[in-house]
């Protein structure tokens, strides 16, 4: 089954919520876990579930993911497997971005006409899971479906961001909208399991995972030439047609959607917790990226706690705890962080320049500084006695060197943030 799909991995829109981690790259590209990046994620998903042809589609601010594709995934001349990216481009046919999902993949079609395949699973760019994608398709092949969705169970809070379903007692949808209203939600309500209900999810999300049968797909883009969007147009109507069966492919697992600053603080500082559901350490499902053949991480006098440390780190600090820091990171005496994401740095300096620069010219984080509720951006220089503190009671706003959204303070990437700098709660 698994050999006759082949996967399409959205690579998402401007990103907004995300700002300014996506001022100059994509959702997909942004740093998660200290040294992988997000689209890392569904690729690694396809990997250990044996699927090896997948297609990245690309178009807002897509060099540096297009960059780390090239670099991490290289299959060997034997093999039939790849993972190729597909630009929005101009064409014969069409001189505009993407549209939406639907569009994005019926404009790409031709590039893989030549395959042959019989199912193709659509997956999102910014999301922290693990799956089995056998499992779905071997799902969607028992239930002779035309449209799989793969589904979770949500609270009310996050309902309104997602597409809501209900299914009768044979896993069909039989109705479906994408982001309902607060003023409706309360008539969206699924029966769920106890376990469920005790944590208040009462609603039954779409994941953004679809299953298509090929000619089900090009059947519905045929008959909805200008639907943008798989949630907003395709899928409804094809639950509403009775021409085609749809179903809901349960997932228990962990999932989390990242689409804003908060989620993405979230997801990553759940990873240092003793044990996260997303497993970062099992033999079979892996994560893989970019091998960078960093040197080991040097760590001197540092109490450290609940702390996720990549490669190539060099750590002074007096205590980390609750983060997550990412490759080449450099940290001063004295420095206190907590609860904080340092994505760390692209490069090394030359010893010359560690010897001859101001502290406030150094890549990374200074001697006695306090750090907590912070995202540090790449190649960020940070001096000494700096005191930047996030915090709930915070007002968002946005300045020249960072922002403040939803309590967090982020620090925009390659920015100089001079000695004595107090930013937040002082």
């Amino acid at each position: 089954m698994i050999d006759n799909t082949i996967a399409l991995i959205l690579g998402g829109g401007v990103g907004s919520r995300l700002y300014p981690l996506t001022m100059d790259r994509s959702k997909p590209a942004v740093p998660i876990g200290g040294k992988y990046r997000i689209v890392d994620i569904p690729i690694s998903n396809c990997l250990n579930s044996g699927l090896r042809r997948m297609f990245v589609l690309t178009q807002y601010n897509s060099a540096s993911l297009n960059t780390h594709i090239k670099r991490a995934y290289n299959f060997d001349i034997f093999s039939s497997g790849f993972v190729d990216i597909l630009a929005a481009d101009q064409n014969r046919f069409s001189v505009e971005w993407f549209k939406g999902t639907a569009d994005a993949v019926r404009r790409c079609l031709p590039r893989f006409q030549n395959l042959e395949y019989e199912y193709v699973i659509i997956l999102s760019g910014d999301q922290l899971y693990q799956m089995d994608f056998n499992e779905i398709i071997k799902f969607h092949e028992n239930n002779e479906a035309d449209l799989t969705v793969a589904t979770i169970p949500v609270v009310a809070k996050d309902a309104t961001d997602f597409g809501i379903l209900k299914v009768n007692e044979s896993d069909e949808i039989v109705d479906f909208i994408e982001k309902p209203s607060a003023s409706i939600l309360e008539n969206w309500k699924s029966p769920m399991e106890d376990t469920f209900l005790q944590q208040k999810k009462e609603y039954l999300a779409s994941m953004g995972i679809y299953v298509f049968k090929k000619e089900v797909m090009l059947q519905l883009f045929n008959l909805m030439p200008d639907a943008n969007d798989f949630g907003k147009e395709i899928i409804p109507h094809a639950v509403h047609d009775a021409n085609y069966k749809v179903c809901s492919f349960p997932f228990g697992g962990y999932w989390t959607d990242i689409g804003s600053i908060s989620s993405y603080f979230e997801a990553n500082l759940y990873l240092t917790e003793f044990l996260p559901l997303f497993n970062l350490y099992d033999n079979e499902k892996k994560v893989y990226s970019n091998a960078r053949m960093l040197s080991p991480t040097k760590i001197f006098g540092t109490r450290i706690d609940h702390t996720l440390i990549s490669g190539g780190c060099i750590i002074h600090a007096e205590s980390i705890e609750k983060s997550v820091i990412g490759v080449r990171s450099r940290i001063g005496p004295r420095t206190t962080i907590k609860s904080s994401i340092i994505m760390g740095n692209d490069y090394y300096q030359a010893l010359d320049d560690l010897s001859e620069l101001a502290q406030s010219k150094l890549l990374g984080i200074g001697k006695d500084c306090m750090i907590e509720n912070v995202i540090i951006d790449k190649n960020v220089k940070i001096g000494n006695f700096v005191s930047i503190i996030g915090d709930r009671s915070l007002k968002d706003e946005e300045q020249e060197l960072f922002c403040i959204k939803e309590g967090i303070v982020v620090l925009k990437k390659g920015v100089t943030i001079a000695d004595n700098t107090k930013i937040g709660i002082t």
